[in-house]
Parts: structure tokens; sequence; C-alpha cells
């Protein structure tokens, strides 16, 4: 299964955080899966760091991609589809990034690992 990790999703596991669910953490083990961390969500992590409502070690960016590499996590371009479909989203979700994720994970038949249940009201399948 190709599962699209949401931000959240990503730094708890890595940080071992126990918001993670037991449904989350065993998605992110099983080696069946795929794993996929979009870029948008890179972008989300670089302006909340710099508006300060997001805290991380020095040298976080490295530390992250180690952390994807061991766990095989790989990038998710953002693709112009992906923005494309952004136009024909209705506005359950007025986050942006969140709306990033749901056109990938729509365009490229993926599961969300997401605590947000607010991506159901898209038809993502989500495990949490």
């Amino acid at each position: 299964m190709k599962v699209l990790l949401d931000t959240h999703a990503l730094l708890w596991a890595i940080s071992g955080d126990a918001r993670l669910s037991a449904a989350a953490a065993s998605t992110l083990l099983d080696q069946e899966n795929r794993l996929f961390l979009s870029m948008a969500s890179l972008w989300e992590i670089t302006i909340k760091l710099s508006l300060g409502r997001l805290k991380l070690l020095p040298g976080w960016y490295p530390l992250l991609e180690r952390e994807m590499a061991i766990n095989g996590i790989r990038w998710l371009a953002i693709e112009p589809a992906h923005c494309l479909a952004l136009e024909r989203l209705p506005f359950h979700h007025r986050d942006p990034f969140d709306r990033m994720l749901v056109a990938q994970s729509l365009g490229e038949d993926m599961v969300v690992v997401s605590r947000d249940t607010t991506l159901e009201a898209y038809g993502v399948p989500r495990i949490w």
C-alpha cells in the first residue's frame, strides 16, 4: 500500500511521541507499505519554524533526511496535476498544506496517516 504521512505523523514517529496512534505506528513499521512524505510537509515545517509555531533541534533537516532514509520514506514531489486538482477540491479544510496532501493522496491513490478527521470529508482513506 502507498502511504502518505501527514507532517505531524512523521514528526511524532521519529521523535517517539506518544501521540502517534498504535495503528499509525503499525502502518509505518509494515515493510510491505511504501512510505512517502510530501514536499508540502517540508514547506509546512519551515513556515512553522519561521513563525515560531514549531520548535526543532538545530540541524533538524539532516536528522530528518537520515530518519527518512532509515525508515524507507521517500519524498513525494508536488506535481502540476496535484496543484490543478486543488481547484476542484471543496473547502472542507482551509489549511493549504492539508489540502495539498488531499490532492496528492487522491491523485496518487495513497492512504494518509493522519489524526485529522477532516480529510475523510474528501474521501481520502485515512489511518489513525
